[in-house]
């Protein structure tokens, strides 16, 4: 049996390029239980392979009869997973010493992602106090032996890496009872595993056009990647338009390390921002929507020389005064015009780049957003490809999508949201993706989502609300996942899309600066009310805040997390070693996030810190709608005032009314504002964001002397 043994661990390091992390470090001198991931037929054959003899499997009795054979190669208990007393049988193997072999999730994958974690496991830890090792195998889920193979594209042979990870215990809590203690232990363990999944995903010195060769060679170079309104492109059709147009673009865009891109959703977009990652260049993504004055301080704070563009966009989105003026300081590429340029040695040179897969050229592995905050000039945020590839892999460690999924994105790419989940995850995970060119089509949007069968819908909370009151309650049949984000889920929001369409949305947080996601809520992991859970990788800290009692200043650190801002006037600025998100936020003893405010959305009167978002929330709550807009304004005897904005027409109790309803809710009178505007509509950002730096604008105009 050694002989074999050997033999085997030499066909299969050769089959599967199996790579095995962390073995090494293995201790099994004390009390142990090792915690693998199970995605395929493959993985208790492989771990009696490579784990040391001693560590023994835990074998359902009737799969002991069936697979007698290849059980041949490691220690094995049989257990009857019907018998309550089988438990205890594992729980008497631990504390004699053995080290058992347990899959959490008590079966074979079937969503490609980790499944829910049994408490047995948890029971079995908590009695025994043992050390717990997660391990983690990817994969196998894409072998002949998964069972998930119509959702991926499977083969007989691919790459195999284990990863094994650091040791920790659970220590029992004899205050609460047995039932919440096995819950709180399984839950630990689902995040450990989540923890330890995204780390055997990570790796140093990413490229994203890499990346798309590397996605296309396994899921096959046929496969429809993406689409808009126009066309469809297959991953072979997208590398080789990448390499296309970066042929024709290299010679215009010599010495320039950035280069802008001014386009909506859409496949040219797709195919621009893949040929300059192709080129080594950072692609500055210029928010169309900011209006020319931002476009101008964006191009010089980036240090831009060339935009990319398309005349058929200028033409409708009618912004050709505002081209015209950027062409008085950068230089204007249509990509039209590099289309016609292409001639039939370019189409065989990029057809010889594509069939010998050549990857991308050296230099600037970034990408460049811009921040619509309250500067007076708009902040470059530079995130490299390694912050938007872990971005990536720590939402594919919380959430169960695959190729056979289809994401819907209106979200322009100028907003981290519309890029990174947007746009970037699905085409580097293999899902494809239907482009939309704007969020704001209402009653079209859900007619395309019916058309094409989406599974997965991102938007904010104004656009989904948008798009709930117009479409068909059938619709929405197709969707597995609404994820929102950018800000906060209106309650009227989610109960529309849980009464019509029967559909709980999932509501997630984050900032650019963490490219962007921070938190979300997931299937397997759901609170009402709050944000979600803080992602596997990132490390979060509450920093206090005078005048606020409940919660802190969130500060994260994490593999996400930009590199620096580019300052207009200063150049680049790195990120400090804590990122503060600016957000005042509460976490409870779960892990689940509840933003309260933004530290720049509260307002000081008299002394007291009043949050602008429970103003609004109180308004909404009052008068019974979900236009209303709160903003801060400087006051010389309070030291601020409150101005809120509504949707028209004026509420007719007025601030009368809502000063009843804040002091019937028990809070302080300091939050009623000082005056109540009605307005047609709120204004609004390209990412669908209130705009409050315009409505600041007016606020301030309103309250000047003698208005």
């Amino acid at each position: 049996m050694p002989a074999l043994i050997s033999i085997l661990k030499v066909l299969f390091r050769w089959l599967f390029q199996l790579r095995l992390k962390g073995l090494d470090k293995l201790d099994l001198s004390d009390k142990t239980i090792l915690m693998p991931n199970h995605v395929s037929l493959m993985d208790a054959v492989l771990l009696a392979l490579y784990l040391p003899r001693e560590a023994t499997f835990v074998v359902n009795t009737g799969i002991a009869k069936r697979f007698a054979l290849p059980l041949k190669l490691c220690r094995y208990i049989t257990v009857d997973p019907l018998n309550p007393y089988s438990v205890r049988t594992m729980v008497r193997t631990v504390q004699s010493g053995v080290p058992l072999v347990l899959f959490p999730e008590g079966r074979i994958t079937t969503t490609g992602g980790l499944m829910k974690i049994y408490t047995g496991i948890a029971y079995i830890a908590l009695r025994t106090e043992a050390r717990l090792i997660p391990i983690t195998i990817n994969g196998a889920e894409r072998s002949k032996f998964s069972y998930i193979g119509n959702k991926v594209n499977t083969v007989w042979f691919p790459k195999i890496h284990i990863h094994i990870g650091e040791a920790f215990r659970i220590t029992p809590q004899p205050e609460l009872s047995m039932k919440r203690q096995k819950e709180l232990a399984a839950d630990r363990i689902l995040q450990v595993m989540q923890e330890q999944l995204l780390h055997s995903r990570l790796k140093p010195d990413v490229n994203l056009f890499d990346e798309l060769l590397l996605q296309a060679s396994m899921h096959g170079r046929s496969r429809i990647i993406c689409e808009d309104l126009t066309q469809k492109f297959t991953y072979r059709k997208l590398i080789l338009a990448s390499h296309l147009f970066a042929r024709k673009l290299r010679p215009q865009l010599k010495k320039q390390d950035a280069v802008g891109l001014l386009l909506p959703n859409s496949i040219g977009h797709v195919i621009a921002l893949f040929a300059l990652f192709r080129m080594g260049k950072a692609p500055a993504m210029l928010n169309f929507s900011a209006g020319q004055q931002n476009l101008l301080d964006a191009c010089e704070t980036a240090g831009l020389r060339t935009v990319l563009t398309s005349r058929e966009f200028i033409e409708k989105a009618k912004l050709q005064t505002v081209i015209a003026a950027l062409a008085m300081q950068v230089r204007i590429v249509y990509l039209e015009e590099v289309k016609d340029a292409v001639q039939r040695t370019d189409q065989l040179a990029a057809l010889w780049e594509t069939l010998k897969r050549t990857p991308a050229d050296r230099g600037a592995r970034d990408v460049l957003l811009f921040t619509s905050g309250s500067e007076s000039k708009p902040k470059g945020v530079v995130l490299g490809h390694e912050q938007l590839y872990a971005n990536i892999h720590q939402a594919k460690a919380v959430f169960d999508f695959t190729s056979a999924d289809k994401l819907f994105n209106a979200l322009p790419m100028f907003h981290s949201f519309g890029l990174t989940a947007g746009t970037l995850l699905p085409i580097l995970t293999g899902v494809p993706v239907v482009l939309y060119p704007s969020p704001l089509h209402y009653r079209v949007i859900p007619e395309v989502v019916y058309d094409r069968n989406a599974t997965i819908l991102f938007g904010t909370s104004t656009f989904l609300a948008g798009y709930g009151r117009a479409a068909h309650p059938y619709d929405f049949h197709s969707l597995r996942y609404v994820v929102t984000g950018a800000e906060k889920l209106k309650e009227e929001v989610a109960e529309l899309w849980s009464r019509k369409f029967g559909i709980r949305i999932l509501e997630g947080y984050g900032t650019t600066e963490a490219s962007p996601i921070i938190s979300i809520n997931s299937p397997l992991a759901y609170q009402k009310g709050t944000v979600g859970r803080i992602l596997p990788g990132i490390a979060c800290r509450l920093a206090k805040v005078d005048g606020i009692r409940d919660g802190g200043s969130l500060h994260i650190q994490g593999p996400n997390v930009m590199k620096g801002y580019l300052i207009h006037g200063r150049g680049f600025v790195p990120c400090p070693e804590w990122y503060d998100c600016g957000d005042v936020v509460d976490i409870d003893e779960q892990g689940f996030l509840t933003i309260k405010s933004r530290l720049k959305r509260f307002a000081k009167i008299g002394g007291e810190m009043i949050s602008l978002q429970l103003v609004e929330e109180m308004a909404a709550e009052c008068f019974g709608r979900a236009g209303v807009a709160a903003i801060s304004v400087a006051d010389g005897r309070k030291g601020e005032r409150i101005v809120l904005y509504v949707t028209a027409p004026a509420p007719a109790g007025g601030l009368q009314e809502l000063k009843s309803h804040v002091s019937g809710k028990g809070y302080s009178p300091l939050m009623v504002p000082s005056r109540i505007e009605a307005v047609e509509k709120l204004p609004l950002l390209g990412s669908g964001k209130t705009d409050y730096v315009a409505l600041k604008q007016q606020a301030e105009a309103l309250v000047q002397p003698g208005v």
